[in-house]
């Protein structure tokens, strides 16, 4: 069961504003159990915690955020036959997309 704690320069808030997304969700799923249905969100407790699953999986992924000093601590837990061998890594990769800064295309007026 692969699981992941690191700290990111960002707040909470901003960071909950990325995760609590079905299409996050469900590339996720996707690069980490292979299965590209729906997601079925288990639990949701804003800002702070978001479990879910992958249709046609038997995988669950469990996030909690919670403020540490200058940034916020992401931990991520991976549970079920459905998760592959390689999923730590990809775990890895995919926080570390989180705390990249989100690039937003500059408007011409």
């Amino acid at each position: 069961m692969p699981t992941i704690e690191k700290t990111l320069v960002k707040s909470p808030p901003e960071l909950w504003e990325l995760v609590d997304d079905r299409e996050l969700m469900r590339r996720w799923s996707a690069a980490l159990t292979g299965a590209s249905g729906d997601v079925n969100v288990l639990e949701r407790e804003p800002g702070e915690r978001l479990a879910w699953e992958a249709a046609g999986a038997d995988a669950r992924v469990e996030l909690v955020l919670a403020e540490k000093g200058w940034g916020t601590n992401v931990s991520i837990e991976l549970a079920g036959d459905g998760v592959g061998d390689d999923a730590g890594s990809t775990l890895d990769g995919l926080v570390d997309e989180l705390g990249s800064p989100q690039r937003q295309p500059f408007s011409r007026d």
